[in-house]
C-alpha cells in the first residue's frame, strides 16, 4: 500500500493546530499558540504546518490531500438562523462577527489556498502562480465532531467502541455519539446548539469570574471549596434532563447565541448575585456554584455514558471534545458508567480536531494500512493499552547543541552532564526542595504537560504547592498540582488508577498515604472561599504527597511507564532515594502564556521566575550562578504586557 501524506488544519476559532499522517502514522503534530507564544492562538497555524512539514522532510507539494476540522459554512448558516431567529435583539454581536467572517471564515477555502500558495512559494520562489496552484494538494473539510470523533476512536487501542464528544459547539451538534467498528464510524445521534453542556459549564466559568475557553479547568480546581448547594436550583430552572440523558437548556438564563454576554439578566437575578469580575475576590457564594455545576456536568456525562453503555453493548468508549478535559468527570465515568476501561484523546478540544480530520480522511480513502490492527485482538489491545499517540509526545525536539546555543545567545553558564549524573543531579534539586524546570524530547500535543515541557517538584514538601502557585507559575493559590507516578506503584498512591498516561483522570489518594485534618468535614467551614480561609485551607497537610493532594483527597494523575525513557528514569532514580515514586509534575509556563516549547522559551521563563534549576536534555543551569542582567532582561520580555 502506497503511503500518502495527509496535513490536518484546525483554526480560526481557538487553539488552532496542525497535525500530518503518513497513511495512518501520525508523524506530527502541533499548536499554533507554542510557535506564536499567543495563549489559545486562532490564526491559521502557519508555524504549526511549517514544523510538521520539516518533521517529516517534505514539502506541502508532497501532501496527498489538506483537511480541515469542520465547515464554514455549516456554521455560518447556524450563526445568521441564530441571530435572524432573536432579531433585532444581538445587533451589536452581529456587527461585529459579519466582518471577520467576510473577511476570513466565510471564504476560507479561499484563505487556505493563499497560504498553501505562500508555503509553496518558499520552497519553489521561481514558480509563477498557475505553476504553484497545480502543486497546491486537493483541499477537503471535514465535520467538527466527526474530526473529533475520529481523534478519538482511531489512535485508541480498541477495534470497537462507543464514542462520546461533547463540547460547546461545533457547526450545529454540541453532542454526539458515535460506533466506532474497526475502520468506520457510524453517527448514532447527536444533540444541537444552543443545547450545549460545554456552552452551560462556560457559563459558570464566567459568572465565577474566569474567562470563557480557557477558565474552564479553574472553575473544575475550586468545585471542591465549596458546596453543591443549588444542584436543584440547576435542574429546576437552567437543564432539564431526560433519561437518556439528552437534555435542553432553559435559553432564558443564557445570552451566549446573540449576546457579548454568556447569561443573561435572568440567571444573575435566579442566583442572587451578579456575575464576578474577571479575577475578583472569590467568596464561599461562587465556590458553591462552582461546585454545584460540577455536580450536574458529572451527572449528566455519567447518565449519557451508561445510556450508550446500554444501547450499544460496548466494552469500550472513547471520549473527545472540551468536556473530555473534565478529568474529574473522567474519573467517575472510569468507576462508574459500566464499560471496561475508557480512552480520552490527549488533545481533545479543538486542536485535536486537526488530526481527526485528517485521519478521517485517511480511513474513508483507504490509505491505513489495517493488516496490523486487524492482526490485534481487542484482549490483545486491552492488555497492552498501546494507542497511536506516542504519548502525544509529537512536537519539535532539539538536540544539546540546539541547548547550548541557546544559552550562549542568553548569556548565561552552563554544564553538560552524561545521563547518571544528570539524574543524580536532578534527584539533589528535588529532593532538598527546589523546583526544576524539565525540557526534554518531543513536545506534546493537547494542553497538559506530560513530562517534556513540565516543571518538577517534591509532592513530599508541604509547602511546594504554595511556592509553585505564586513564586513560579503566577497564579492564584487554590489552583492544585497533578502527580506523576510510576506506573507500576500507582494503585499504592491512588485509589482505582493503574494507567493514566495523560493526566485526564482524576483518582482518589490511597486511604493509606491520607492524613486526617480538622478540615475533612468541608460542611464544617465557613467563607471557605474567602483569601485568608481559602489559603489556610490549601495550606492543610492531607496526606504525605500534600503537594499534589487537592483539597477533597482527590489528584489528576498521570501515570509513567518505562517506555517514557528519561521521565521514568528520574522518577525510578527518586524513588529509590526517597522511596516515594511520586513527583509535582505541571506545564512549563508562567500565566498567561502557552507552555515553552524551544530552549530559548525555556531559559527566559527560568530567568524570570523563581524556578531554581533547569535541564535542558542533558544541559543544566542553575539560579545561583546567572547573572542578573539576563533575568533582568527575561523578566522584561515575560512580564511586557502585565
Amino acid at each position: 500500500m502506497a503511503s500518502h501524506y495527509i496535513l490536518g488544519i484546525s483554526a480560526l476559532y481557538h487553539d488552532s493546530a496542525a497535525a500530518l499522517l503518513k497513511g495512518g502514522e501520525i508523524i506530527a503534530a502541533a499548536q499554533e499558540e507554542r510557535f506564536s507564544r499567543v495563549k489559545h492562538d486562532a490564526r491559521f497555524p502557519r508555524a504549526a504546518i511549517a514544523y510538521c512539514l520539516d518533521e517529516a522532510g517534505i514539502g506541502l507539494d508532497e501532501c496527498a490531500a489538506i483537511v480541515f476540522y469542520d465547515k464554514p459554512l455549516l456554521k455560518f448558516e447556524r450563526l445568521l438562523e441564530t441571530y435572524l431567529a432573536h432579531a433585532p435583539r444581538g445587533f451589536r454581536s452581529f456587527a461585529t462577527a459579519m466582518p471577520i467572517w467576510l473577511k476570513e471564515k466565510l471564504y476560507f477555502k479561499q484563505l487556505l489556498r493563499r497560504e498553501c500558495y505562500a508555503l509553496l512559494r518558499q520552497r519553489y520562489p521561481e514558480l509563477e502562480q498557475a505553476a504553484l496552484k497545480e502543486r497546491c494538494p486537493p483541499l477537503a473539510f471535514s465535520e467538527h465532531h466527526l474530526s473529533h470523533a475520529a481523534s478519538a476512536f482511531y489512535p485508541s487501542p480498541y477495534t470497537n467502541a462507543a464514542v462520546l464528544c461533547l463540547d460547546g459547539v461545533g457547526e450545529w451538534a454540541t453532542s454526539s455519539a458515535w460506533l466506532g467498528q474497526d475502520t468506520a464510524l457510524t453517527p448514532l445521534w447527536q444533540i444541537d446548539f444552543p443545547h450545549s453542556l460545554g456552552l452551560l459549564y462556560s457559563a459558570f466559568t464566567y459568572y465565577c469570574g474566569f474567562k470563557v475557553n480557557s477558565g474552564e479547568y479553574k472553575l473544575m480546581g475550586l468545585a471542591p471549596y465549596g458546596q453543591p448547594r443549588f444542584v436543584e436550583t440547576i435542574y429546576q430552572h437552567l437543564i432539564d434532563v431526560r433519561d437518556d440523558g439528552s437534555f435542553a437548556l432553559n435559553m432564558r438564563y443564557f445570552a451566549y447565541p446573540i449576546g457579548q454576554r454568556m447569561i443573561s439578566p435572568a440567571f444573575e437575578d435566579l442566583f442572587g448575585q451578579p456575575a464576578l469580575p474577571f479575577d475578583g475576590e472569590m467568596t464561599d457564594f461562587y465556590c458553591d456554584m462552582a461546585a454545584s455545576i460540577q455536580v450536574v456536568i458529572e451527572e449528566v456525562v455519567l447518565k449519557i455514558a451508561r445510556y450508550l453503555r446500554a444501547s450499544t453493548q460496548c466494552e469500550y468508549l472513547c471520549l473527545a471534545g472540551g468536556v473530555a478535559l473534565n478529568c474529574v468527570a473522567n474519573g467517575r465515568l472510569l468507576r462508574e458508567a459500566g464499560f471496561t476501561d475508557i480512552w480520552i484523546q490527549p488533545a481533545a478540544g479543538d486542536a485535536g480536531g486537526a488530526l481527526g480530520a485528517a485521519l478521517e480522511y485517511a480511513h474513508v480513502q483507504g490509505w491505513v494500512d489495517t493488516s496490523q490492527q486487524q492482526a490485534c485482538s481487542n484482549a490483545t489491545l486491552r492488555d497492552s493499552k498501546q494507542d497511536s499517540m506516542q504519548g502525544a509526545y509529537l512536537g519539535p525536539s532539539f538536540d544539546d547543541a540546539s541547548c547550548i546555543s541557546a544559552c550562549q545567545d542568553w548569556g548565561v553558564s552552563y554544564t553538560v552532564l552524561e545521563d547518571d549524573a544528570l539524574l543524580a543531579q536532578t534527584v539533589t534539586y528535588l529532593t532538598s526542595e527546589q523546583v526544576v524546570g524539565w525540557f526534554q524530547g518531543r513536545m506534546e500535543f493537547g494542553p497538559r504537560a506530560l513530562g517534556h515541557r513540565s516543571i518538577l517538584g517534591d509532592a513530599r514538601s508541604k509547602t511546594m504547592q504554595q511556592v509553585m502557585n505564586l513564586k513560579i507559575k503566577q497564579r492564584e493559590s487554590f489552583r492544585p498540582f497533578a502527580p506523576i507516578v510510576l506506573q507500576e506503584h500507582a494503585h499504592e498512591w491512588f485509589s482505582g488508577i493503574t494507567q493514566s498516561p495523560y493526566m485526564l483522570l482524576v483518582a482518589p489518594v490511597s486511604e493509606n498515604q491520607r492524613i486526617t485534618t480538622e478540615d475533612t468535614d468541608q460542611s464544617s467551614s465557613i467563607n471557605a472561599c474567602g483569601a485568608s480561609n481559602m489559603n489556610q485551607r490549601v495550606q492543610q497537610i492531607r496526606s504525605t504527597i500534600p503537594a499534589v493532594t487537592h483539597i477533597d483527597y482527590s489528584a489528576r494523575v498521570q501515570t509513567v511507564s518505562v517506555e517514557q525513557g528519561r521521565l521514568y528514569a528520574l522518577l525510578s532514580a527518586f524513588y529509590t532515594q526517597t522511596q516515594v515514586p511520586v513527583l509535582i509534575n505541571t506545564s512549563f509556563n508562567v500565566r498567561g502564556e502557552p507552555p515553552v516549547c524551544s530552549p530559548h522559551d525555556a531559559i527566559r521563563c527560568f530567568l524570570a521566575t523563581e524556578m531554581d534549576a533547569l535541564v535542558l536534555g542533558n544541559v543544566v543551569l542553575h539560579k545561583e550562578h546567572m547573572p542578573q542582567s539576563a533575568i533582568d532582561k527575561a523578566k522584561e520580555v515575560t512580564f511586557a504586557a502585565d
